[in-house]
């Protein structure tokens, strides 16, 4: 016979609950507060800079890559061919290839899940999924904070480029430390639980913080994932 029970889902399998959770809505709200703001500075700088309206907005829909979009836009700002941003743009965003691995299992296995996850791989929805306990919270968080970081950084792209220089210097008022301060306080929970990733995460930020100033806006983040070599192997070092 089958029994009139109904099984309810408990929080941590139940996606729908997860998608709900008040405090993973907080959090990706700041995410996306901070991405909209940096996305108006994108704007604004690449039309004060003389590019037209289209090409900011329609670069951030098709291509999506804050660090990319950025240095692309000064190598066009600075006199070079659409040859030479797209170069700088895509090895810049080489890093994303590591992202997308780490992340492959969150994002689902349905072609169109996968087509439109790898679309919004970014620094923030890797390290915001990464930063939950559970399956069910990392995919929530993942999409969630990528449906929610790609539309309000579109609209705040689209805002500053419409607003050209009206806003003036905008490193003036600190717009490009929004992402690396939510950054900071999205993985701080993983480097308190495990000891071997914060071993391997000093090297990594000392290393990027020592090239900084040396290299285009980026790759620091790049060199940094040279800390993950050192992760895993510990990791294999432990199950030999």
């Amino acid at each position: 016979m089958r029994s009139t029970e109904r099984t309810e889902p408990t929080p941590s399998t139940s996606p729908g609950r997860q998608f709900r959770d008040p405090g993973l809505l907080r959090d990706v709200g700041l995410v996306s507060v901070a991405g909209g703001i940096v996305g108006v500075s994108f704007g604004a700088i690449a039309v004060a800079g003389g590019l037209p309206v289209w090409v900011p907005v329609v670069m951030s829909l098709v291509v999506y890559a804050g660090s990319a979009q950025f240095s692309a836009v000064g190598v066009l700002l600075a006199g070079g061919g659409p040859v030479a941003a797209a170069v700088t743009g895509l090895l810049l965003n080489t890093r994303t290839a590591a992202f997308s691995l780490a992340v492959a299992e969150t994002i689902g296995r349905g072609r169109v899940a996968r087509l439109l996850g790898a679309h919004l791989v970014t620094d923030e929805t890797v390290a915001f999924a990464l930063a939950q306990p559970d399956p069910a919270r990392r995919r929530a968080a993942f999409w969630l904070s990528g449906i929610g970081l790609f539309a309000v950084w579109n609209t705040g792209v689209l805002l500053g480029a419409l607003a050209g220089g009206a806003l003036g210097d905008t490193a003036t008022y600190g717009l490009d430390a929004a992402f690396p301060a939510v950054l900071v306080a999205l993985v701080l929970p993983a480097l308190r639980g495990d000891a071997g990733l914060r071993r391997a995460a000093l090297p990594g930020a000392a290393l990027a913080l020592a090239v900084t100033p040396a290299v285009p806006p980026g790759v620091p983040v790049l060199l940094a994932l040279t800390g993950l070599f050192l992760y895993g192997r510990r990791g294999r070092r432990r199950s030999a």
